[in-house]
Order: structure tokens, then C-alpha cells, then sequence
């Protein structure tokens, strides 16, 4: 009976672990809304270019989505990135609780642990993505947005998570003040 609600539940905790709220940072005194379009600055990415193209045709998409026009000479804004695959260790899944209690007038103490089994790998991959918004004129950073998401195998799997990482970051552009 409650297990459909108890395996929901933990679903939705395993989703809401995988990626990290994107976060963004700004020039308080700059015009977005004069913004109307863009050009990419290219990216030489010689270690993981699979990767380096997904962003760079994401970044476009998404732009071109929010109503953006790209623009190859004078665009009002250029979009640049940059990313870096990390491994990072997964927790070891050991907890210990210490618990107390009365029993009529009886008490006691008690000792236990929790030992996690890990299944696969012991480390996990983390990509972050650096999207960097600049002014043409003067070649001043005027937004800049970072997110973050896991994943254990390419291709499908880190396509879709490069897209909603991607789509999570510009969606705070422009900011909204």
C-alpha cells in the first residue's frame, strides 16, 4: 500500500540530486532589453568535441527559441562558453544512528549501522557548463550563467543532460530584474 508513494518519493529525490540549480551573475546597469541578437564565438575544444558541438547547437537552439535572431556580423551580443568534465567520488553510503528511549520504567540504548553496497562505479561524472554573454562594442562580460549536471555514460544520456542544462542556464537570460 505504501509502496507506490514511497518509491515516487524516492524517484523524485534521485531526479532532484542529479543536476544543480544553474546560477547567474550580471552587470545591474545593462540594457538587456535592447538585446536582439546574437553570434557564437568558436570554441576549440580539441579534448571532447562531441561535447563542444552539443553545446554550442543547444546555446543556439535555445536562443533561437527565447526569440533571439542570430546575426554572423554586428549581433548586439556573443555567446562563449566554456566546460570541464570532473570525477568526483560517490558518497559511501555509511551512516550510524544512536537512539535512546523509556519503556514503562525500563530504558535503553541502542547502536546501529548502515553500510551502502555500492553497484558500478564508486566515482560519478560531473560536467559544468560556463555560459558567457559579452557586449561586441567593448568586449565586456555583461551576463554570465553556470550549471551543472551527473551522468554515467555518453552519448543519449549526456546529450539530454547537456540540453536541460543548457535550456536551465538561458532560461535566467535575460535576468530578470
Amino acid at each position: 500500500m505504501w509502496t507506490t508513494p514511497i518509491l515516487l518519493l524516492s524517484g523524485l529525490v534521485l531526479l532532484a540530486s542529479c543536476a544543480t540549480k544553474p546560477k547567474q551573475d550580471y552587470d545591474v546597469n545593462y540594457n538587456f532589453s535592447a538585446l536582439k541578437t546574437f553570434n557564437q564565438l568558436t570554441v576549440k575544444q580539441t579534448d571532447d568535441p562531441l561535447t563542444a558541438d552539443r553545446i554550442n547547437n543547444d546555446i543556439k537552439q535555445t536562443l533561437l527559441n527565447q526569440g533571439y535572431v542570430f546575426k554572423a556580423d554586428n549581433a548586439d551580443f556573443v555567446v562563449n562558453y566554456a566546460f570541464v568534465t570532473e570525477n568526483k567520488e560517490k558518497d559511501s553510503g555509511l551512516s550510524i544512528g544512536l537512539g535512546s528511549g523509556t519503556w514503562g520504567s525500563g530504558g535503553g540504548i541502542s547502536l546501529g549501522t548502515s553500510i551502502g553496497i555500492p553497484l558500478g562505479s564508486d566515482t560519478a561524472k560531473t560536467q559544468t557548463i560556463q555560459i558567457d554573454i559579452i557586449d561586441p562594442t567593448d568586449k565586456r562580460l555583461i551576463w554570465r550563467g553556470n550549471g551543472q549536471y551527473h551522468f554515467d555514460q555518453g552519448c543519449e544520456d549526456k546529450a539530454k543532460g547537456i540540453n536541460q542544462t543548457v535550456v536551465a542556464i538561458l532560461a535566467q537570460f535575460p535576468p530578470k530584474k
